[in-house]
């Protein structure tokens, strides 16, 4: 009897191994899927049985309760996290469950460039892979509703940079984020100001960041840019800035600024009023908001392009009219 027992015994014992040691083959082989890639989205409060079962029914060929029982077994059935992924050929279980407690949700991004009218914008975030649109059939002005600014003109309000997001986020979320983070870089910017600015608020100092942003052809001009118009609004003087005028234009510019375009008055047009325009022309990234705040010291007036990407500046009307003459005019 007592050899009988023993016989049992070793005969569980080499059985539990046998299991053991397939499991551990198991959970390093790869999974058979139904697609190249799969789709798993994981709901917040989701047990491990249901990620189990969510995995399978995403088109894993395994069997749940064989993946939950790995689940189990590594001792972080609790530490996976909701969330939205992709899986790859050649993911095993040991794999995903790394993905899982690691939270490595499948992401997409959107570069929003400096520079850009808030048209540009709401174009990228249309086209954005995998990003539920929410705000596409909204007015610019519910759109700002929507985001927590009722009333507040939506162009320069968002901070150009490269936003990743989880596959199925929003393009409200996104634009929030993106909200946000012009908040801070433009407080931060505005906290930083020089002391004799003939600005009065952060949101002139934004403005006139978005005129730095368009009419920048070299980075390392935007400060002497800034203070041509610094020095022209502390002289009363209109800024003169094309770019102010096309954005007047609207959909109606084809590229081609006339004559005609710079004497046709638009709230935005800086030859026909004096000042700042009423809003942003488009988003400036962190140096516009810099050189806006800290621009160069000089007497500079005016500046004209080289040709070349740079420019040539003047401090009197008779030098810029050279200036023109030479690089605009090919006279010498």
């Amino acid at each position: 009897m007592r050899r009988f027992f023993l016989t049992v015994f070793l005969l569980g014992a080499l059985a539990a191994l046998a299991v053991g040691a397939w499991g551990l083959w198991w959970v390093h082989q790869p999974l058979k899927m139904s697609a190249p890639s799969l789709d798993l989205s994981i709901e917040p409060g989701t047990t491990p049985r249901g990620i189990a079962q969510a995995v399978a029914d995403a088109g894993v060929d395994v069997q749940p309760r064989l993946l939950y029982w790995w689940f189990r077994v590594s001792g972080q059935s609790r530490q996976m996290r909701a969330g939205s992924y992709e899986l790859e050929p050649g993911v095993t279980p040991q794999l995903l469950l790394n993905v899982l407690v690691r939270g490595e949700e499948a992401t997409r991004s959107v570069v929003l460039v400096e520079g850009w009218n808030f048209r540009q914008v709401r174009a990228a975030l249309a086209k954005a892979d995998q990003l539920k649109q929410e705000t596409a059939a909204l007015s610019d002005e519910a759109l700002m509703e929507k985001l927590g600014r009722p009333g507040q003109h939506p162009e320069g309000r968002f901070f150009p940079d490269t936003y990743t997001y989880s596959k199925n986020s929003t393009d409200t979320v996104l634009l929030q984020r993106a909200m946000r983070a012009m908040d801070r870089k433009l407080a931060a910017a505005w906290a930083a100001r020089s002391s004799d600015l003939p600005l009065k608020s952060a949101d002139e100092a934004l403005i006139l960041a978005s005129i730095v942003e368009k009419e920048t052809g070299k980075a390392n001009e935007r400060a002497q840019i800034a203070s041509v118009f610094v020095n022209r609004l502390r002289a009363g003087m209109p800024l003169q800035t094309d770019p102010t005028v096309i954005y007047g234009l609207g959909t109606r510019f084809d590229g081609n600024l006339r004559k005609k375009d710079l004497q046709t008055d638009t709230p935005w047009n800086t030859y026909t009023r004096n000042g700042l325009p009423p809003t942003p022309i488009a988003m400036p990234g962190k140096a516009a908001l810099l050189a806006a705040v800290q621009p160069a010291q000089g007497k500079s007036l005016y500046f004209v392009s080289r040709g070349d990407g740079t420019s040539q500046f003047s401090n009197s009307l008779d030098e810029h009219n050279n200036a023109v003459n030479r690089y605009q005019r090919n006279r010498q």
